[in-house]
């Protein structure tokens, strides 16, 4: 279970993404954030840095519109 939870429900990109950013560098490793978007531009951008991140992709979905992603905060 997510220790955070990050609504970022109704902003435009690259919000989303740079929220998850900010809220991942407060994190501790190991430590999971849940993300909730509702841009669909995050469904690309968020994956696509955390390939490029120390972070791990846990799991991600869309139902009607609402993108959630959970991250495991990497070391």
């Amino acid at each position: 279970m997510a220790q955070r939870t990050l609504d970022a429900s109704g902003l435009r990109c690259p919000m989303p993404l740079l929220k998850t950013k900010l809220e991942l560098n407060s994190m501790a490793p190991g430590d999971e954030l849940e993300v909730i978007a509702t841009d669909a531009g995050s469904a690309r951008d968020i994956p696509a840095f955390l390939r490029l991140s120390r972070h791990e992709l846990v799991s991600s979905a869309e139902t009607d519109g609402r993108f959630r992603f959970v991250i495991k905060c990497g070391g």
